[in-house]
């Protein structure tokens, strides 16, 4: 069969065109014309509730949302961020564009942080950024213990990761601050878009005073208002404010959000299952307690040389599946080594280790059990193209 464009992002509703149509014929698209219930405030307030937040603060993306979690720690010029090896370069460009320094720390074969390389390099550091990079959730409790005993603010960049529970808690929720994608490729697509959420009242406050509420804008904001007061001509303005018309394509989504990670879910575990039948492909198992949200799979290539990964990309491309090997693809910015942009970039082996055979195939939600059949058969098809016949 033909498969679909395996990269097509989620469907926008029809109650957002609506909505999207008022805004144009009104032109009311900065979210602080109104007094009040701006679709951005709305969306906020819809958001927290929806992760059981206190507060949420919508912006221009989730790179902005980072960026303005650690300007709220207030942290001086040069501090050090751990952050894990495997993670996409808008996270320790954040950490620099905060004037901050990224301190990289290994990943393992399952795609999450070496428990032993975070301990070992977390004395010292004065902030911590938890990538669940596609979605995988790294021992969040470990994490956590480690990152309390040592006083140390921890973010979620949870920007695969909306949906994803960790023993019954909501991924984001578990830092003093969590960080979302609207981007197109997410669950939640408003072509770019992030949002953040905290239960802290006064580092809330100081993002949105940063992200540009500027006067007194932040009155229209749903935090304590003496929470605002003492920062008022104190910090910067970055203006990274989200737009209403984006705010009015994200709502509608919200209510979709339960059944696009249970079919998210079904896809990658119909395509794991299937991928285990081949001796060269490996699907990372979930950690006790971790529910995943996902909108793709990634598997590890096994006992394949460069030269055959390279034969396996190419013959599942002609096939019309597009796999991404996040070491072997020319500038990747998942790549840590292509992080030149870091004063000091550290080597990582075990990280470029796993990097060089980890693979990384789109299944958007809304792909229907035929065509996940055909992918799942191109993959296998693929992989067992690369025994050649003297090599059996």
């Amino acid at each position: 069969m033909s498969l679909p464009d395996m990269h097509s992002s989620e469907a926008i509703p029809e109650a957002a065109r609506v909505e999207i149509d008022r805004l144009l014929n009104s032109g009311d698209l900065f979210r602080y014309t109104a007094a009040s219930e701006a679709p951005v405030s709305l969306l906020e307030s819809e958001f927290a509730a929806l992760l059981g937040a206190k507060f949420a603060l919508a912006v221009s993306s989730c790179s902005a949302a980072l960026f303005l979690s650690l300007k709220a720690l207030d942290l001086p010029t040069d501090a050090p961020v751990l952050i894990p090896g495997f993670t996409f370069a808008a996270v320790p460009s954040a950490v620099l564009h905060a004037n901050c320094r990224p301190i990289l720390c290994e990943v393992d074969n399952t795609y999450r942080i070496d428990l032993q390389d975070f301990a070992a390099k977390l004395p010292g550091v004065q902030a911590v950024i938890i990538s669940h990079m596609r979605g995988h959730t790294s021992d969040m409790d470990a994490i956590m213990q480690m990152c309390d005993a040592a006083n140390v603010p921890m973010i979620e960049d949870a920007a695969h990761s909306l949906g994803t529970t960790w023993n019954g808690h909501k991924i984001g929720t578990l830092g003093r601050m969590g960080c979302f994608s609207f981007q197109s490729y997410k669950m939640i697509n408003a072509g770019e878009g992030g949002i953040m959420i905290s239960d802290d009242a006064d580092l809330i406050a100081r993002a949105i005073i940063m992200s540009g509420a500027y006067e007194h804008n932040w009155k229209k904001h749903a935090v304590l208002q003496d929470a605002f007061a003492v920062h008022q001509n104190r910090l910067p303005l970055y203006n990274l404010r989200m737009s209403n018309l984006s705010a009015a394509v994200i709502r509608p989504q919200l209510q979709h959000l339960d059944q696009r990670v249970a079919d998210g879910r079904r896809n990658h575990d119909l395509v794991a299952k299937r991928l285990e039948e081949s001796p060269h492909m490996q699907v990372p198992s979930p950690l006790p307690g971790e529910i995943r949200a996902p909108d793709s799979i990634q598997f590890n290539l096994t006992g394949l040389n460069d030269d055959q990964v390279t034969h396996f990309v190419a013959k599942a491309a002609d096939a019309g599946v597009k796999v991404q090997v996040f070491g072997a693809s020319a500038d990747n910015a998942r790549a840590f080594w292509n992080w030149q942009f870091i004063p000091d970039l550290p080597e990582l082996p075990q990280t470029r280790a796993m990097l060089m055979r980890a693979c990384d195939v789109r299944l958007p939600t809304h792909l229907p059990t035929n065509t996940l059949k055909a992918v799942a058969d191109v993959l296998l098809n693929a992989a067992a193209s690369v025994t050649l016949p003297e090599q059996v």
